[in-house]
């Protein structure tokens, strides 16, 4: 008898609240409150929406989640914490996961609340479901593939290609990246698609 279908939920599509996302939109400046909205969204059709709140007062600051999961209101707070930059500027903020107690950069939404990823059993990235033959195929002709989406970040319209007259590490990997990809003989693609 063929073992059954498992269909892992992947970290790839859950929902999230990161350190990255909420520094971006000014709410880990030091010693205040803000609230807002944070909402996702796919080929342009909203997915879902929460209400935050920030504290990042030094007595105790926090992250509040108002959210409402299968018509259940739901709300919680995640303790922020702060550590100083190895750079020797400024703090770097965790949240501590209110399941695990890790301290983590993303919290994910794979069932009701926003936790670290080790709180989710059976939970996956995308790469990790790939056969070891796609996995292959994408180290070796991958970037042949991403071709389109390297080009439309170095045309992106406010990406640095030089910075005090040096070009911008980001913009050589890209270059970089880009002549790997057309240095590929098409009959090597071919090959490899066809085998």
């Amino acid at each position: 008898m063929p073992k059954p279908h498992t269909f892992p939920t992947l970290y790839d599509d859950l929902k999230t609240v990161s350190i990255s996302f909420l520094t971006k939109h000014g709410y880990l400046k030091p010693n205040q409150w803000q609230s807002g909205t944070i909402t996702w969204s796919r080929n342009g059709n909203k997915t879902g929406s929460i209400s935050i709140r920030v504290n990042t007062q030094p007595e105790s600051p926090y992250l509040e989640l108002d959210y409402k999961c299968n018509e259940t209101p739901i709300n919680y707070r995640v303790q922020l914490v702060s550590a100083p930059s190895n750079l020797g500027k400024g703090v770097v903020w965790y949240f501590v996961c209110p399941d695990t107690g890790k301290r983590c950069r993303k919290l994910y939404l794979a069932d009701t609340y926003f936790y670290h990823r080790s709180a989710f059993r059976g939970c996956m990235y995308e790469k990790q479901t790939q056969s070891k033959k796609s996995r292959n195929l994408d180290k070796t002709l991958g970037v042949y593939f991403r071709s389109d989406q390297l080009f439309e970040q170095l045309y992106k319209k406010h990406f640095k290609k030089q910075y005090a007259g040096k070009p911008t590490k980001k913009y050589l990997k890209l270059t970089r990246q880009i002549e790997q990809a057309e240095s590929i003989p098409y009959h090597e693609i071919e090959r490899a698609l066809i085998s």
